[in-house]
């Protein structure tokens, strides 16, 4: 089964969500920032909007999105998957991030290590680093700086809709594809490259 990497939805028209003061909004660090704890209730009350999840048009040949309005300055999205659609394998650079699933499966297949931020085109991975997760209906997860891994609809038959979110705002995402262990970027995109 084939899974496009397609481009981050940066470029995707923009839709207000949730209202600025709501409470998963409020949820701060002392610094201002939303923690990965605020993140992750964002995405929590987000997906479980059927009115705002309902209204994601979706496209049976590729993914579909929307921008939204995360907490605290976070980048946030509203996502449609297709059956047999994936990410391929990526980090969020030093970005934090959460995810929730709205609707359908998702699966999650992650890396259990820290990659270099530089200086590298191939590693080889030790074996055991390999983490998967089946993210149902109401299932989420928050992640760290950094965190690899690839999201995918394997369904055969079943659109799946998810809400994303990030902090701080993408600065950039790493592409990497992967054969057995070896693990190679492919692909460094930034901001501009989404415009």
């Amino acid at each position: 089964m084939s899974h496009p990497t397609p481009a981050h939805p940066l470029n995707a028209p923009t839709a207000p969500v949730p209202p600025a003061g709501s409470p998963a909004a409020a949820r701060t660090a002392p610094s201002g920032a939303p923690t990965a704890a605020a993140l992750l209730d964002f995405v929590r009350r987000t997906a479980a909007d059927r009115a705002l999840v309902d209204s994601l048009p979706l496209d049976p040949e590729g993914r579909t999105w929307v921008r939204l309005e995360g907490p605290g300055g976070s980048e946030a999205w509203l996502i449609g998957w297709p059956p047999g659609t994936g990410t391929g394998w990526h980090d969020h650079a030093d970005s934090l991030g959460a995810f929730a699933t709205a609707r359908g499966t998702l699966t999650e297949n992650a890396l259990a290590v820290r990659l270099p931020a530089s200086g590298w085109k191939t590693l080889e991975l030790a074996d055991g680093l390999d983490r998967s997760r089946r993210l149902g209906e109401g299932g989420s997860r928050a992640f760290g700086r950094h965190h690899v891994h690839e999201v995918l609809n394997e369904s055969p038959d079943t659109h799946a809709v998810s809400v994303h979110a990030y902090y701080p705002p993408l600065p950039l995402i790493r592409r990497f594809s992967r054969t057995g262990a070896v693990l190679r970027l492919e692909q460094v995109e930034r901001p501009e490259d989404w415009q």
